[in-house]
């Protein structure tokens, strides 16, 4: 067996940060070697600077807990001993997106859980199941930034996984019109109850920005690339809701459609149960293997009882019927934490390796 990857996470004392670390714990392809952060963490253990901020039931794992954080503005440092790197850092867009293409410069692989890059015309924003093709920009990305091996690839918004992909098992159909309302967990702002008091017994109708990226990141996922850039696609036409609510992890989303060329319930849901992808093809490590799960019950998917499905990586769907207004409606649920963020990059990266975008350091 080949040696691991070695991995350095940027921005690693956050709470996806966290989710990496968890992730990549005794991963077959993978190995944490360098975590960064801001420089009041740099210096001290992993173990030290997330002390009173670990926000996971997972235990913090041994491998990681000496390991001494790194100043993550210090680019040349954290990359001198890292194949790749994962980024979430919480700074300013501006800054994320110079520091993110400062590390692909240094001719690192960056795979980024932040926003900042995902309307970059030559940085692909990823589903390894729906959007695999898109990561062939990263030739034209290489040559814009002057680079061999570095480059950036990002997940997108977190919401979208609980929908996206059951609308892309039906592409063959034209959906035309969707309307998603998006019921978001209280990680998804990087935080849980004892961050967040105020959201015990509550709903917030508002999550900044999450409607335009619920509306517009589909069809930029859906779109192709065109003259060294990925064009967005014109359908279908989607309006949102995202509304925050008192759980802990899982977005779920409630879903109306409408198609160019209607298909049955009974098509719909063989076409759910048959959809695969370039993940579930490579057999990567992280790639759920029914990856959208339907159930027949009229009270699932659950977010408490179904969030974990396929380790958090798969995609729930319930509560399919046709609709007075639309063609039809149902349910989607996805763990955001997991598939809408670090597992969705570890999936990301993963599909990478295997398509030979990220390879271990020459020298």
């Amino acid at each position: 067996m080949s040696a691991k990857l070695r991995v350095g996470i940027v921005g690693g004392t956050g709470m996806v940060g966290q989710r990496f670390i968890e992730l990549l714990d005794q991963h077959p392809w993978f190995e944490v070697t360098a975590i960064a952060a801001s420089a009041g963490s740099a210096g001290k253990t992993y173990e030290e600077a997330v002390k009173g901020r670990w926000k996971l039931s997972f235990a913090l794992p041994d491998a990681v807990k000496k390991i001494i954080v790194q100043d993550a503005s210090k680019v040349e440092e954290v990359a001198a001993n890292v194949d790749f790197i994962f980024c979430a850092v919480d700074m300013k867009k501006d800054e994320i997106k110079a520091l993110e293409e400062a590390y692909a410069k240094a001719g690192l692989p960056v795979i980024s859980n932040n926003s900042a890059h995902r309307w970059t015309p030559d940085i692909p924003m990823v589903i390894p199941e729906v959007n695999p093709e898109h990561i062939e920009v990263i030739a034209a990305q290489r040559k814009r930034l002057g680079t061999e091996t570095g480059f950036i690839a990002v997940k997108p918004n977190c919401s979208i996984q609980s929908y996206v992909p059951a609308l892309h098992a039906l592409k063959d159909f034209k959906p035309k019109f969707v309307v998603a309302s998006t019921y978001q967990a209280i990680s998804g702002a990087g935080k849980n109850f004892t961050d967040w008091p105020e959201m015990l017994d509550n709903v917030i109708p508002y999550i900044g920005g999450e409607e335009e990226k619920s509306e517009q990141e589909p069809l930029r996922i859906w779109g192709a690339i065109e003259n060294d850039e990925i064009v967005k696609a014109s359908e279908p036409q989607i309006t949102t809701q995202c509304i925050r609510v008192p759980v802990t992890d899982g977005h779920l989303a409630t879903v109306f459609v409408s198609f160019e060329n209607k298909p049955t319930k009974d098509i719909i849901l063989e076409r759910w149960q048959q959809f695969k992808g370039r993940p579930q093809e490579l057999g990567l490590p992280s790639a759920p293997k029914q990856f959208v799960t339907y159930f027949e019950e009229e009270n699932r998917p659950q977010t408490k009882l179904d969030r974990d499905i396929e380790g958090g990586m798969g995609v729930s769907v319930g509560r399919l019927r046709e609709d007075s207004l639309y063609d039809f409606k149902f349910v989607g649920l996805s763990h955001n934490t997991l598939r809408g963020a670090a597992g969705g990059a570890v999936l990301i990266a993963e599909l990478l390796k295997a398509e030979g975008y990220i390879q271990p350091k020459q020298g």
